[in-house]
């Protein structure tokens, strides 16, 4: 006599109770962590419109089966973009038409059903289009952003319809009804490839070429997301795996041997010399992206440089970074069947390209600002080719702990990671206290800087002191800040049912475990923030 299958336990985190909510029904239906994580990102295009839309990017990691594959669907300028018009300007635009790209998320998603998932997408789009009927209120974050780029709401048609009421930009707890996103997400429940061959691609299309842009229905048609093999190394006694170019998951491989190996934190308090060193390995390894990150599809990449063992020569004008605030959401899951997911999509910054097309209710991101004008740089703006990519999804493996991480914080992602990375590959800390600790990020335009400056938040008076050490400018601030990212993690014993998972304070997220022992579901919420 048999006894009964094992349970299925599922682990989540998320920056929006909407997203839990979604991947704990995909679960109770039958589902797998890839499930859970397709179910959570479609849910947060329309709850974090600010942040995700399916006019952005993702790109995710799955471990499955011992094997770690990467999901990098980042579109790719339009074929018509005018490289010689652009070439005139020293940087590319901040938002606008020339910098909207193709959208890869949705493509995202279908390649990441590919990699395990049992459910067709239809319910979690149906599930995200009820919710943007009108099942949903803005939160205390995307009210944050309403307010933050208030002129780019009111500016754009599409944005003032959805983001304004008589006139005024909407507050938290205020309905967000989106109508025209609902209908859209429908059309994708039907069929998800319309996104690239259907209504939603002409509209977008030619939303963009009334205002001046390139972007074609034949852009859309030619996308494809990649599944590669994820890239690994040995650190510290773990194995950590990231995306490759044109992310900058390599950049964050550069920093993560002296953030693991140094006394960074000592019970509440930071090693001084530690931190020093710590902060020259974030210079140099910034420094060193924004000379050499590009697409690997327009000429060979300088990984070595990436990695920080050499800067490399300067090879023109560098690619504007994006701002930091609030570009990013970041999903990560574990189920007991030893699949693990880190996922992340994004518009890059705060409302992306600041266009709202009314037709699909679809904002639209400004990945393409990252590109560089300058024809010698690795970056190099050109049809068909990707710009450089802050997304940094991240899994560790040891024989101790599994751990999915996955943060928003824009180019600063390296940084956020590789302060919380070592005490969460400890299985005795506690996950929600190390994300509630104090972070510091380093930067400039993306953090609004002119110059080099070292953001910190209270408690963080080591990193300010080395900062000021190092003559790097600082700036101090009175608490929790969206720049320090918005960390989401969980972690598996491995072999085990033995789950822990934690969302970032900064955000408006929560976590939750779902057991499903083959018949009887059981949730089981961890907490929300």
């Amino acid at each position: 006599m048999t006894g009964s299958p094992a349970p299925l336990t599922v682990a989540i985190a998320a920056p929006h109770r909407a997203a839990i909510d979604s991947a704990r029904q995909a679960v109770l239906d039958g589902g797998t962590a890839i499930d859970a994580a397709i179910a959570a990102a479609v849910a947060l295009t329309v709850v974090y419109p600010h942040q995700c839309s399916l006019g952005g990017d993702l790109v995710a990691l799955v471990r499955r089966g011992g094997h770690t594959r990467a999901v990098v669907s980042v579109g790719s300028a339009p074929a018509a973009i005018d490289v010689a018009r652009l070439a005139t300007e020293s940087r590319m635009p901040r938002q606008g038409p020339d910098t909207v790209t193709v959208p890869g998320v949705v493509a995202g998603w279908l390649a990441l059903a590919e990699l395990g998932a049992v459910l067709p997408l239809a319910a979690a789009f149906e599930r995200a289009a009820t919710l943007a009927d009108g099942g949903t209120v803005v939160s205390a974050g995307l009210a944050r952003a309403i307010e933050e780029r208030r002129e780019n709401v009111l500016a754009d048609p599409g944005l003032a319809e959805i983001f304004t009421s008589d006139g005024e930009p909407l507050t938290e707890g205020m309905a967000l009804p989106q109508p025209a996103l609902a209908a859209t997400l429908r059309t994708l429940a039907a069929d998800p490839s319309a996104m690239y061959t259907g209504a939603p691609a002409e509209a977008i299309a030619a939303r963009i070429g009334s205002l001046g842009g390139s972007l074609s229905p034949a852009d859309f048609a030619a996308h494809r997301a990649e599944t590669t093999d994820a890239v690994s190394a040995e650190i510290s006694g773990t194995t950590w795996f990231v995306a490759p170019p044109p992310t900058q998951g390599l950049v964050l491989f550069g920093v993560l041997p002296a953030a693991l190996t140094e006394a960074v934190w000592s019970g509440e308090e930071a090693d001084s010399d530690a931190t020093q060193r710590l902060l020259a390995a974030f210079v140099a390894a910034a420094d060193s992206r924004q000379r050499n990150l590009g697409d690997p599809r327009g000429g060979p990449i300088d990984e070595t440089a990436l990695l920080g063992d050499s800067l490399g020569e300067a090879t023109g004008a560098f690619p504007r970074p994006g701002h930091a605030l609030g570009d990013t959401v970041a999903i990560t899951v574990q189920d007991s069947d030893g699949t693990v997911v880190s996922l992340i999509q994004s518009v890059y910054q705060w409302f992306g390209s600041g266009i709202l097309d009314p037709a699909t209710g679809i904002v639209l991101h400004n990945r393409g600002s990252a590109f560089s004008t300058d024809p010698r740089h690795p970056a190099r703006v050109g049809g068909g080719l990707r710009p450089p990519h802050t997304l940094c999804p991240l899994i560790g493996d040891s024989p101790e702990l599994t751990v999915a991480f996955g943060c928003q914080g824009g180019s600063a992602q390296p940084w956020i990671l590789a302060q919380v990375a070592s005490a969460l590959m400890d299985r005795h800390s506690d996950p929600v206290e190390v994300l509630g600790r104090p972070r510091w990020v380093i930067g400039s335009q993306d953090l609004g800087h002119s110059v080099l400056t070292v953001v910190a938040e209270p408690g963080c008076e080591v990193a300010v002191a080395a900062g000021r050490a190092q003559g790097i400018a600082v700036d101090r601030r009175d608490g929790f800040i969206d720049e320090a990212g918005h960390v989401q993690v969980v972690r598996r014993v491995p072999g085990s049912l033995d789950f822990d998972a934690a969302s970032d304070p900064r955000a408006d997220g929560s976590v939750a475990i779902v057991r499903v022992p083959r018949g009887l579901a059981e949730f089981t919420p961890q907490g929300e923030s």
